[in-house]
């Protein structure tokens, strides 16, 4: 269902919009077959960032590079067959069933106008049954429930065949078993995955390492461990936490503590 996995790097990226710079000299590299968290404050990059991996924003300066070449002189098509996405929204699934919405990833391997074949229909079963989603099949995609999308969304990226998966928010707005099952049959894929986060538990125990950002900048990277400590999480988040060692999963546990009152008269932290 996948390509064979892609190195990921990002070199020096720059960019600017309306003015504004969203990104600043942010590096970032990824091992193929790695999951990698990017992770920091509303506001911070981790779309955009995303956004410029796959080629929805062109950066203002540096390069991102796939298997060692430059993105940026790839065709559109020969992009989409290296590096799908997974985004927060499903703008334009209106009235689609799950199949055809699964099928739109086999775009890029098909001339313009091109009805399925045989092997696309062929990867596209595949698809839906490797995610779990193959009952829905006829069903309407937006009759589906936030876990079945994504689920569906994720296949659609999978018959694209890529060796880089992008992955924004896969788990907003889902409840806390249908982040799970996500994140995990994100870990079980073939393929190399960047992926923003907001729940810092979730990316210490799905991710191989993170990259946080802060105003555009790469303020702290590696493994969860060494990056989600307390001093980080004064600076970056302005909130106080203990982190402690899961004993079940071994990976960085946060326990967001009580703002101090105002005045100074609670019990010491």
């Amino acid at each position: 269902m996948t390509g064979r996995p892609v190195e990921l790097a990002v070199e020096a990226l720059r960019c600017q919009v309306d003015g504004r710079t969203l990104l600043d000299d942010v590096g970032l590299a990824a091992r193929p077959g790695e999951t990698v968290g990017v992770v920091g404050p509303n506001g911070s990059g981790k779309t955009t960032l995303l956004r410029c991996v796959y080629g929805a924003l062109r950066p203002t300066a540096g390069r991102v590079l796939l298997d060692g070449a430059d993105a940026a002189a790839l065709g559109v098509k020969e992009r989409a067959r290296r590096v799908a996405v997974v985004p927060q929204d499903t703008a334009g699934t209106f009235g689609l069933t799950v199949r055809e919405v699964v099928s739109m990833g086999r775009s890029p391997h098909k001339r313009f106008w091109e009805q399925d074949g045989p092997d696309d229909r062929r990867r596209v079963a595949d698809a839906l049954e490797g995610v779990g989603v193959s009952a829905f099949a006829g069903r309407r995609f937006d009759g589906l429930s936030g876990g079945e999308r994504q689920r569906a969304l994720i296949a659609r990226a999978l018959v694209q065949e890529p060796g880089l998966l992008a992955l924004d928010e896969p788990t907003n707005h889902l409840d806390i078993r249908c982040q799970l099952e996500v994140l995990a049959l994100v870990r079980r894929l073939p393929v190399t995955s960047l992926i923003v986060l907001h729940d810092l538990n979730l990316a210490a125990s799905f991710c191989d390492r993170l990259y946080v950002l802060s105003g555009g900048r790469v303020v702290a990277q590696g493994p969860p461990r060494d990056v989600l400590t307390e001093d980080l999480l004064a600076q970056v988040y302005g909130v106080r936490a203990h982190v402690a060692v899961h004993p079940a999963t071994g990976a960085p546990h946060i326990v967001y503590l009580p703002e101090r009152p105002v005045g100074g008269g609670g019990a010491p932290p």
